[in-house]
C-alpha cells in the first residue's frame, strides 16, 4: 500500500502562467494559459478533504468540490471529470468564468490563514484535459415518451436541457441567434473563454440528445402557448436571458460612436469583428475610448477596445474602486493591460461634432455620500468639477434586462415592473402551469453559475411536474 502524502500546506495558490499583458492586450488569446500536470497536482494537495464540506454548499451547482479533487490527487482525471459533470454542464466555462472567490473559494478552510484551494483553476484543468482527449460518444438516455421545450440556449438553458436530457426525455432548445451558447458567445470575449472550448460542451450535450433549434425567436415565431400547444410539449422552460441593454438617458446617447457593451461585444465576440478581414463585420473604434461602468462586462469592453487597437482607454465609473462590482481579477487584468481607471466620475452629456460623431465626454467629479438601497455609499455629484474627457468611442455597460418579447406575447406571465419574470423562489414555476423560468429573465444580468443553478434547479421542478401530472 502506497504511503498516504501529507497535504501541501502552502499558503499561497500555485499562480497560474499568464501572458505578458503588453502583448496580450494586443491579441484575443486566451490571458490564463492553464495548470501543467504538475501544477495540477501541487494545488489538488492543498485540499484538506474536509469532512464538513463548507466548499460545496458556496456553489450553486453543488458541485462534489473535495471528491473530484481527490480524483485528480490519484490522477484519475476521467473520474475528476464524471464527478464534475453529476451537477455541472459547463465545467470548462465555469472554471473560466465563475466568481469562485465569492462562492466555493470563499467557504474554503484553507482561506482562513491563506488563499483557498484554487478550486476554478483545477475545475478547468480537469475539463480542458478531457475536452482534449478522444472520447468514445455518448449515447443519449433511454426517452421517457414526454417532451420538454427550452427557450434560449444560454447558461441557464442548455443546463436545464442537460439535466432534463440525462432523465430520458426530449429536450428541444430554441434559440434567437444564428449559434448556441447565449453569452457565453455573445458576451465573453475569446481571450476569456474561447469559442471552439464552448462549442465543444454544447457538442457533448447534443451527443446526449439535447436538440437545439437556432434562429427561433420566440414571442415572434410562435408564443409560448402556441410553442406548448404545436409542439405537443409536457412543458417549457423559458431562460431567454437579458438581452436589452440599459442607458444613461443622456445628451448624445444617439450619436455615432456610442454603442451598449451589448452590441460591441456582440459585433466583436460572436459576429468575430476582432478577425478582420476573414469576418468583414463593422466596428469603429477610435483613437480614445470611454467606457462607462465597473462590472465585468464593462472590464471585457475595455480590455476588448485596447485589443482593437485604441491608444488609450478609460473605465469611468461614479464610485471609487472598493465598489467596483467586477471580480478582482478582472480588474487586475485590466490594469496590467493599461486600462485607465477614471473613478469616482459620471458622464453627464456625450459631446458631437457637425457630423453627428462622438467628439468627447463631459463628466463631473463625485464623492460617497450615504448607503442607498443597495447597502453602497450613495455616490454624489461635486458643484462646479464638471470637465471634459477627449475620446471618441463611447460604450455603455451599466446593465441589461430582460427583452420584452416573450413577456408581451404570453398574456398569463407575471412579471415584474423591470420586465423579470416572477417564479417560485424553491422551483422556478412561472404563474402559468408547466411552464418554468429562470436564470437572466429572472433576476436580470447575474452570473453564469447562477444562471446554470436556476436551470438545474427548474430541470428538477419539471421533472417532478410530469410525473405527477
Amino acid at each position: 500500500m502506497s504511503e498516504k502524502k501529507m497535504p501541501n500546506m502552502a499558503p499561497e495558490k500555485v499562480k497560474m502562467p499568464e501572458q505578458d499583458p503588453l502583448v496580450r492586450n494586443k491579441n484575443f488569446q486566451e490571458v490564463a494559459l492553464g495548470y501543467t500536470d504538475e501544477m495540477a497536482q501541487e494545488e489538488a494537495e492543498r485540499c484538506l478533504n474536509c469532512k464538513h464540506r463548507p466548499c460545496v454548499n458556496g456553489c450553486p451547482v453543488n458541485v462534489h468540490i473535495p471528491d473530484f479533487i481527490s480524483a485528480i490527487k490519484e490522477n484519475d482525471l476521467g473520474k475528476a471529470y464524471d464527478i464534475i459533470k453529476s451537477t455541472n454542464s459547463l465545467p470548462a466555462v465555469c472554471g473560466r468564468v465563475c466568481p469562485q472567490e465569492n462562492q466555493c473559494e470563499k467557504y474554503c478552510v484553507r482561506g482562513i490563514k491563506g488563499e483557498p484551494v484554487g478550486i476554478g483553476r483545477l475545475e478547468r484543468y480537469v475539463a480542458d484535459k478531457y475536452l482534449s482527449e478522444d472520447h468514445p460518444e455518448l449515447c443519449p438516455a433511454q426517452h421517457n415518451g414526454h417532451k420538454v421545450a427550452v427557450v434560449g440556449a444560454g447558461p441557464a438553458g442548455l443546463t436545464c436541457a442537460g439535466a432534463l436530457s440525462q432523465k430520458g426525455y426530449d429536450v428541444t432548445v430554441y434559440e434567437s441567434l444564428h449559434v448556441a451558447g447565449g453569452v457565453l458567445m455573445y458576451g465573453i470575449p475569446e481571450f476569456r473563454l474561447p469559442k471552439a472550448l464552448v462549442q465543444k460542451e454544447i457538442d457533448l450535450l447534443i451527443q446526449c440528445g439535447v436538440k437545439i433549434e437556432t434562429n427561433m425567436v420566440i414571442g415572434r415565431v410562435f408564443s409560448i402557448e402556441e410553442l406548448m400547444e404545436e409542439g405537443g410539449y409536457d412543458a417549457a422552460f423559458i431562460g431567454s436571458g437579458a438581452g436589452l441593454p440599459s442607458f444613461m438617458k443622456i445628451k448624445g446617447e444617439n450619436l455615432n460612436g456610442v454603442y451598449s457593451a451589448n452590441e460591441f461585444l456582440t459585433r466583436v465576440n460572436l459576429m468575430k469583428a476582432y478577425d478582420w478581414p476573414n469576418y468583414q463585420t463593422p466596428i469603429n473604434v477610435g483613437k480614445k475610448v470611454a467606457v462607462v461602468g465597473g462590472g465585468n462586462v464593462a472590464m471585457d469592453a475595455a480590455r476588448t477596445a485596447k485589443r482593437l487597437g485604441a491608444e488609450e482607454v478609460y473605465i469611468v465609473y461614479r464610485r471609487s474602486e472598493e465598489e467596483l462590482p467586477a471580480r478582482r481579477e478582472e480588474v487586475h487584468h485590466a490594469k496590467e493591460e493599461e486600462i485607465i481607471f477614471k473613478l469616482l466620475c459620471n458622464p453627464v452629456a456625450i459631446e458631437g461634432d457637425d457630423q453627428g460623431n462622438v467628439s468627447g465626454l463631459q463628466v463631473v467629479n463625485m464623492e460617497l455620500g450615504e448607503p442607498d438601497a443597495s447597502g453602497r455609499r450613495r455616490p454624489v455629484a461635486i458643484p462646479g468639477s464638471e470637465h471634459h474627457l477627449d475620446v471618441d468611442t463611447v460604450v455603455i455597460a451599466i446593465g441589461q434586462t430582460p427583452n420584452p418579447l416573450i413577456s408581451q406575447t404570453t398574456p398569463d406571465l407575471k412579471v415584474e415592473p423591470w420586465g423579470g419574470i416572477i417564479v417560485d423562489e424553491e422551483t422556478g414555476a412561472t404563474s402559468i402551469p408547466g411552464v418554468y423560468a429562470g436564470g437572466d429573465a429572472v433576476t436580470g444580468a447575474a452570473t453564469v453559475i447562477l444562471a446554470m443553478g436556476a436551470g438545474r434547479t427548474a430541470a428538477a421542478a419539471i421533472d417532478e411536474y410530469i410525473q405527477n401530472k
